[in-house]
Formats: structure tokens, sequence, C-alpha cells
């Protein structure tokens, strides 16, 4: 779900998880570049960790080096958040 952001000009992406204790992803990206994270729910440190590394990067750089990490179900909070940055470029 795309919706308009305070920064003017962003958009703030919603994603739904699937198969995580994270429920949802809130992702910025602009100029190729993750701007705002936010991994909702599941395990509060490592949410708030991975968030915060991926701030600053590169957005395909970052969906190529958390596609497919395991956890439970075969997914992953930063797999989930590898198809939040994806959906957010189509």
């Amino acid at each position: 779900m795309r919706s308009e952001s305070p920064v003017k000009g962003l958009i703030m992406f919603n994603y739904k998880c699937r198969g995580t204790c994270s429920t949802s992803i809130d992702l910025q990206i602009d100029n190729g570049i993750i701007t705002f994270c936010r991994i909702n729910n599941g395990c509060k440190g490592n949410t708030q960790g991975v968030a915060k590394l991926v701030i600053g990067r590169n957005a395909e750089d970052m969906a190529n080096l958390l596609e497919n990490i395991q956890c439970r179900g075969g997914t992953s909070c930063p797999d989930q958040l590898s198809k939040a940055i994806r959906a957010y470029q189509d």
C-alpha cells in the first residue's frame, strides 16, 4: 500500500509480511537509496537492527544481500524486507 509521506514527494510504502513474526514493513526509497525502514512486530532487537542497517544504503544491493535468508517457514524478516524493496520498486 502506498501513501503520501510527510517528506514532500516521497512515497511511504507499507508491505504486508507473510510467514514471519513481523507483520508489515514501512519503507521509503529516494533515488535508489533507502531513506526510511520500520519492521513492525517481530523480534524487537533484530528488526530494529536490520531496519537501521539498511537506511542510507542502495536498495537493490540490500535486496540482493537479504534475499533468501531463512528463519522459519521458508522466509525471514530480512527476506521479507528484500521482497518489500522489490515490491516498492515495481
